[in-house]
């Protein structure tokens, strides 16, 4: 069986065209098939190309496209094939533990589809079995045919190599303990952490973990259980790869590492339109000394592209048969943790926004907010903000709400960002540059309220703090959707 699932049709704008020929790669076993995902754009079939330099404008619109921005969000309810086709096109989903607003990994299928149900995406993964728990890039959500490009992971976790070194130490040092917490999900799985008995004990820095949760997110590591779902809470339970995984994925010969490094390359260049060398690497968390020799294989076998990007000073990469859109118009609001923005300096070089999680900083020190969310319009980064779910009283807070100007010098200072207030235009955006305020004001107030009634809470409720506050407030006041209308 295929090792990954098979591409969507392909679309037009202007084409990346394929290589004439080929060179086969060395291997031991048959390469796993990795095809790209074709963009549908808007506008006219433009000419097949083998471009030797993108603008920064194609570079973001094809960024967009490849993460399911060049379309529209779906007029009809999203349902099982609306989840599908958003796994295939941004490859995994992060998971973090913040819930301050929704788990991360529901928020990228807001972004693309809007209203979907968030249950249905839990039925995707642990009831269907179409998509499974593992590291990928952090904790992530990863369709389940690609487990077998996975597994040397759990292979060099077993020698204690990638894994936080305090599992890998509990691990090595407990070991008695971790074969009897085996024995435990075994017999009783699937089963959580404080569902295995003997010690209980927490604390430390390890996030108040007890002993049988360090157990069982080793044996999770090195792939000896799976996560087969999560409580209300949003704990994990374990139980044996046979009992998760689906037989047929089990059977997939085990690929070599190096195989699997270079269809994992293939994959991320899919799915980041254009890259550079560490922008590939970063989307696995492949370290750059197993990367590097992949990716020239893959170059030298036409597989990947090189390709020089306007204001990038790294050499970049791209796929034959990618399609760049004319035209990207989006309207999203982005998780931190969304694959489109995770890595940092490709953000500021993508849309000259500098995004920082802000989590762990100190509230006196944090520049923009808790959890903020940069404001997606069109095909640039246009503004954020800092929102939390007031689950209690039902309403969605904006804490903080700020306006983006790519050529503002405080956007790279450090410090405060610059709190001149916005001055509304006329609704429309100029060409060929940033929307004008009012046009994101509306776009942003639009959007707020989708989130909120997607989230089921009420009103949204705007505080002062941020450059986008009274212009936001006032056009929330004013909205039909806000009052009911």
């Amino acid at each position: 069986m295929p090792m990954v699932p098979p591409p969507a049709a392909s679309g037009e704008g202007l084409a990346v065209a394929p290589p004439e020929a080929r060179r086969r790669l060395p291997a031991q076993a048959p390469e796993p098939v990795v095809e790209p995902v074709p963009v549908v754009p808007p506008g006219p079939r433009a000419p097949r190309v083998r471009p030797e330099q993108l603008s920064a404008a194609q570079a973001r619109r094809l960024a967009l496209a490849v993460q399911g921005f060049g379309r529209p969000r779906p007029t009809a309810p999203p349902g099982r094939r609306h989840l599908r086709g958003l796994l295939d096109r941004v490859g995994l989903l992060q998971i973090d533990s913040v819930n301050v607003l929704a788990r991360s990994h529901y928020l990228p299928g807001w972004s693309r589809l809007g209203p979907y149900p968030r249950a249905a995406l839990d039925d995707y993964v642990h009831r269907e079995r179409r998509a499974f728990e593992y590291w990928a890039h952090e904790a992530s959500v990863v369709p389940v045919a690609w487990q077998p490009l996975l597994r040397w992971r759990a292979e060099a976790a077993l020698a204690g190599v990638g894994m936080w070194r305090g599992v890998a130490a509990f691990g090595r040092e407990r070991a008695d303990y971790v074969a009897a917490a085996l024995a435990e999900v075994t017999r009783r799985g699937p089963i959580t952490a404080a569902e295995l008995p003997g010690p209980g004990r927490g604390g430390g820095s390890w996030w108040g973990w007890t002993d049988g949760k360090r157990a069982l997110e080793y044996l999770f590591w090195t792939g000896q259980v799976c996560a087969a779902g999560r409580r209300a809470t949003f704990e994990r339970v374990y139980d044996l790869p046979e009992r998760v995984l689906p037989a047929d994925v089990l059977a997939v010969p085990t690929p070599e590492p190096a195989q699997a490094h270079r269809a994992l390359l293939l994959h991320a260049a899919d799915r980041l339109g254009v890259a550079t060398a560490g922008d590939l690497a970063d989307y696995f968390r492949l370290p750059a000394r197993l990367a590097r020799p992949r990716l020239a294989e893959l170059v030298e076998a036409g597989d990947l592209l090189p390709v020089r990007v306007e204001g990038w000073s790294s050499p970049a990469y791209l796929r034959p048969g990618l399609v760049i859109p004319r035209r990207v118009d989006a309207a999203a609001l982005l998780s931190p943790f969304d694959s489109l923005i995770w890595e940092r300096s490709r953000t500021r070089r993508l849309f000259g926004m500098e995004v920082k999680l802000e989590i762990y900083t100190p509230a006196p020190r944090r520049r923009y907010g808790y959890y903020v969310l940069p404001f997606l319009l069109g095909d640039q980064l246009v503004a954020r903000v800092d929102l939390k779910a007031d689950r209690a009283a039902g309403v969605l807070r904006v804490l903080a709400a700020w306006a983006h100007d790519p050529t503002e010098p405080a956007e790279l200072a450090a410090g405060a960002p610059t709190a001149a207030p916005v001055v509304a235009s006329a609704p429309a955006p100029p060409a060929g540059g940033q929307p004008s305020s009012a046009v994101v004001v509306e776009a942003l107030a639009t959007e707020l309220l989708g989130m909120s009634a997607w989230l089921e809470l009420g009103p949204v409720e705007v505080t002062a703090r941020g450059t986008l506050a009274g212009p936001l407030r006032r056009a929330l006041a004013a909205s039909p959707a806000a009052r009911g209308g």
